[in-house]
């Protein structure tokens, strides 16, 4: 696609219904390597999700949603191609959305076509830490979408909604689907919703995804997937500090782990040495000891019953107005809106 206009101020015109944010790269850069650097020192060590997401980490997170063992996408995407219009009709027309870790925005486009149905012009706000697919699911949408409009965020969230850069005149219904907000700690998890509320107005909605507690083993076979899916995105972890931090990672003395501990409500996933080893990260000048069988946590995927949804939204500046889950009560999706 080609360039309308120079880069200003991290604002790039691609197209004449698409602008692409993009954060600073040296901020972006210092980050990866504190936390890098931090959570290896940490006690026990500890590396965060929100690096899962480079370029490869975001394709590799899109083929885990097409295995048989992740019902996650399958149920979320049952309940959106039943339910979109019924969505929509419930808020008053014309809406912006406003979607958090978009990815691919397969799922979304359900929604866009429901508020297209509803009114002439749709302007869409995807926000997701990965240029590439950010770039690559906006530019196909407005592909096939000839009244949408696309300004989109490669950053952080909180660095969007902190840096007043998102700027919308109409109804906002936000999205925050997949059951991302489970991959915060409760009190991060209810930060994120504050700070989303903080950001828009008396009436603006936010459409939630939020997996529902249920057996472990089923819980786990997500999590852990037999073909292996899963194991390489969590070990892309390694493998962007090997990458972007010269580090000496190896990725086959590390064993991928996920288990659900039922107390907290959460699949916990970690990657384990399988023995006693020593990495060295070039950039930060540090050598890492590990221990056999010591883990580093990289994820926690937290889980909820309906009352947790209600509760957490009240707790963020919202109040929840509607659910809706699949045939086999796996997944729910729940309709907020600024209290």
């Amino acid at each position: 696609m080609k360039m309308l206009q120079p880069q200003r101020d991290g604002l790039v015109h691609m197209h004449e219904r698409l602008n692409l944010y993009r954060a600073p790269v040296p901020a972006h850069e210092t980050s990866f390597a504190s936390d890098v650097r931090n959570g290896l020192r940490a006690t026990p060590k500890r590396l965060s999700p929100r690096y899962f997401y480079d370029d490869l980490g975001s394709a590799l997170f899109e083929a885990i949603t097409f295995l048989p063992e992740y019902y996650l996408t399958r149920s979320e995407t049952e309940i959106l191609e039943r339910r979109a219009d019924e969505i929509m009709a419930m808020l008053d027309s014309p809406v912006e959305l406003v979607e958090f870790g978009s990815g691919s925005a397969r799922k979304t486009r359900m929604l866009i076509d429901a508020a297209l149905r509803r009114q002439a012009r749709l302007d869409y706000h995807p926000i997701d830490i990965s240029p590439g697919a950010l770039l690559a699911s906006a530019t196909d949408l407005i592909a096939t979408h000839d009244r949408l409009h696309v300004t989109a965020y490669a950053s952080d969230y909180f660095e969007v909604l902190a840096s007043a850069r998102l700027r919308t005149s109409q109804r906002v219904l936000a999205l925050f689907l997949g059951s991302n907000i489970g991959n915060y700690e409760p009190a991060e998890a209810v930060e994120l919703l504050r700070a989303m509320s903080r950001s828009f107005k008396l009436g603006d909605a936010l459409l939630l995804g939020a997996d529902l507690k249920k057996d472990a083993h089923v819980l786990e076979l997500a999590y852990d997937d037999p073909t292996g899916v899963t194991q390489a995105f969590n070990k892309n972890l390694l493998s962007r500090i090997n990458r972007e931090l010269h580090g000496t990672f190896d990725l086959a003395a590390f064993s991928h782990v996920a288990v659900y501990d039922e107390r907290r409500g959460s699949v916990d996933s970690f990657l384990e040495a399988r023995s006693p080893q020593s990495v060295t990260i070039g950039d930060l000048g540090v050598e890492v000891a590990f221990a056999a069988g010591e883990r580093v946590h990289t994820e926690s995927s937290h889980k909820f019953s309906k009352t947790d949804v209600a509760e957490l939204a009240l707790r963020g500046g919202f109040r929840l107005i509607r659910s809706w889950t699949d045939e086999e009560d796996r997944f729910s999706v729940n309709l907020l809106v600024i209290a």
